[in-house]
């Protein structure tokens, strides 16, 4: 979802606070802050409190200015989050992989007919090898993990990175009770401690992908109301992902089969390199750039 081509240490963590309101996840926090070098607030007393009772906690620890949102972890027995607050909103993001709504397009949602599968060249029998070079919060990667593929994410964004680490990790603790498949679908998918960029040049030719796929972010639209939330944070976090054009060359030179592009339907092309051919949905198309 978001371009990531320069060193994890040209990026600031805009995240200032680790807010624990669960005693289970007290350790995990204590963690993380040490890891990120943010300090560590109990807040156990709200564990069984509503959404609205925390917001106002949160607010009362975070005051945001009237230019830039305040950012701060927020640890509940559902896992990670980020709490994102501005002045008139509070956005909470974290990473799900069993939902109803995952759930529903897991079972439901058209399997290797999806547009993504198409463009990945899933097929009977076949799945390739994917490195999802901009994870975000790993739902493009989930899709493929359970239409069979072995998926390596880099994510260069330490907040995002922290929390699809989390959201793994708690996904796997659900699935070993309730569902064993989703496991095996998790257990496709794998987390670096790397930029792209970095992790590209790093690797054998015995390690590259079948495919490199990118999903660079992009400027949002006069309809940005409509855009869904976790947009809105990755657009304050991030901006609009300059590098991207050089991600696309990077990508061309690692994959075996192809690199595929996801963008708005009305994008322009990714370094304005015209695509071996492209798969156009209602909102969205896939770019695909065959490897010779």
């Amino acid at each position: 979802m978001l371009a990531r081509n320069q060193p994890i240490h040209f990026l600031v963590l805009k995240a200032s606070k680790i807010i624990t309101i669960c005693p289970s996840q007290r350790a995990r926090g204590k963690t993380l802050a040490d890891q990120f070098s943010i300090s560590l607030i109990d807040a156990l007393e709200l564990e069984s409190a509503k959404p609205r009772q925390i917001e106002r906690f949160v607010r009362s620890l975070l005051e945001p200015n009237h230019r830039e949102p305040a950012y701060t972890f927020l640890f509940s027995s559902d896992g990670l989050s980020l709490a994102q607050v501005t002045d008139d909103s509070f956005l909470s993001i974290r990473a799900n992989f069993y939902s109803p709504t995952v759930n529903y397009r897991r079972h439901k949602g058209g399997g290797k007919g999806q547009m993504i599968a198409k463009a990945v060249g899933i097929k009977t029998g076949q799945a390739p090898t994917v490195l999802d070079a901009t994870a975000g919060l790993g739902g493009d990667a989930f899709v493929l993990a359970s239409l069979g593929c072995a998926l390596t994410m880099t994510e260069r964004v330490p907040e995002v990175r922290a929390l699809l680490a989390d959201g793994l990790r708690v996904a796997k603790e659900w699935g070993t009770v309730h569902d064993e498949s989703l496991v095996e679908i998790l257990n496709r998918m794998s987390l670096i401690e790397s930029d792209a960029a970095t992790h590209m040049q790093s690797l054998d030719d015995s390690d590259k992908p079948d495919v490199v796929y990118l999903d660079p972010m992009f400027p949002m639209g006069n309809k940005s109301a409509q855009v869904k939330k976790e947009m809105h944070v990755f657009h304050h976090l991030v901006g609009t992902d300059p590098d991207a054009d050089g991600l696309l060359q990077q990508a061309l030179a690692v994959a075996k089969k192809r690199v595929v592009v996801k963008r708005p339907r009305i994008a322009p092309k990714l370094a304005s390199q015209a695509p071996s051919y492209a798969l156009e949905g209602k909102s969205n198309r896939y770019d695909i750039y065959v490897c010779t």
